[in-house]
């Protein structure tokens, strides 16, 4: 499988990240039953977050690694500090609770990429990198990230870190896909628009994009006819999804693969360095997933499909 280096971290990580926010120990058979098919094509980064399943995730994957005793060959991806019904969690207390819960949940004494899970602009960066920084230095973050953080705020947290001899965000983690959204699908989601793509491109700096398929909009399963999912509906029916949709189509067609791959092949195959964070809930999506990271698209195809232009 396709490999990425991310600065500052000694090993390489999956183009393929495997998501796991419906892993809990109640199915934890066919939990161990998909990360070993993952590790065994070449996988090594699962995503994860504190907020998922209630922790649940965190202890299935957890559960996984302790019976494999696999810590060492498995890079784990995971977010905290995000919003609940208390209000937003972006400070020291919240991260550091949060994290102390993944570590102990994970049967883990470090994570490899830590993300912030959702952004409050009203934080200033600067406490924000100051607190990460003291946890690597402590030997529980191996590389820090943003989830759903503008490029901006990125920017403005590594300019920050760069002045003081700190260690900055080495990569983000919003949204990226075939099909542009209307809006954001919950608060406080960011999805790559093209100032946020040309920003990465500038830096090099890695996106590990969550809902490629477009919260499944990429996979045919909708019709502009059908208006049944009231979500998919105000996020991706617009005419231009249609016309992408179509050409994703044309383009699966010739390629002799599935529309779903295509998709994934043109979140991995940017002028800058990505990850697909992807989900499967059977052997057979996940070996389709697996299949798509090896679709190469030129950057003629990759335009065509985002404008219908050669």
């Amino acid at each position: 499988m396709k490999q990425l280096s991310i600065s500052g971290f000694s090993s390489t990580c999956s183009q393929m990240i495997l998501g796991s926010d419906y892993f809990q120990p109640s199915i934890q058979q066919q939990v161990d039953t998909l990360l070993d098919a993952y590790v065994d094509v070449g996988g090594n980064v699962v995503d994860t977050a504190h907020g998922y399943r209630a922790g649940e995730s965190e202890k299935a994957i957890g559960l996984w690694m302790k019976a494999r005793g696999n810590r060492d060959r498995i890079h784990i991806l995971t977010k905290g500090a995000h919003h609940d019904a208390n209000g937003p969690r972006v400070n020291a207390e919240a991260i550091t609770s949060d994290l102390t819960d993944s570590l102990q949940r994970l049967q883990t004494d470090y994570i490899d990429f830590y993300a912030l899970h959702r952004d409050d602009p009203e934080v200033a960066v600067e406490p924000i990198i100051d607190i990460l920084n003291e946890h690597i230095h402590a030997g529980k973050i191996r590389a820090i990230g943003a989830s759903n953080w503008t490029h901006q705020r990125i920017q403005s947290a590594n300019e920050y870190a760069a002045r003081n001899g700190l260690i900055g965000f080495t990569f983000s983690s919003t949204n990226l896909s075939l099909a542009e959204p209307n809006m954001p699908r919950w608060p406080g989601c960011v999805s790559a628009d093209e100032a946020t793509c040309a920003w990465h491109q500038q830096t090099n700096t890695p996106l590990f994009s969550w809902s490629s398929l477009a919260a499944g909009f990429l996979t045919g399963r909708f019709t502009p006819d059908n208006r049944d999912n009231e979500e998919i509906v105000r996020v991706y029916y617009n005419e231009l999804n249609w016309q992408r949709l179509d050409r994703a189509k044309q383009s699966a067609e010739h390629k002799g693969v599935t529309l779903a791959q295509i998709s994934l092949a043109y979140v991995t195959n940017q002028p800058f360095p990505t990850c697909a964070i992807v989900a499967a809930h059977s052997l057979e999506e996940l070996y389709a997933n697996r299949a798509a990271v090896d679709i190469v698209l030129s950057a003629q195809e990759v335009r065509w499909l985002e404008s219908g232009k050669r």
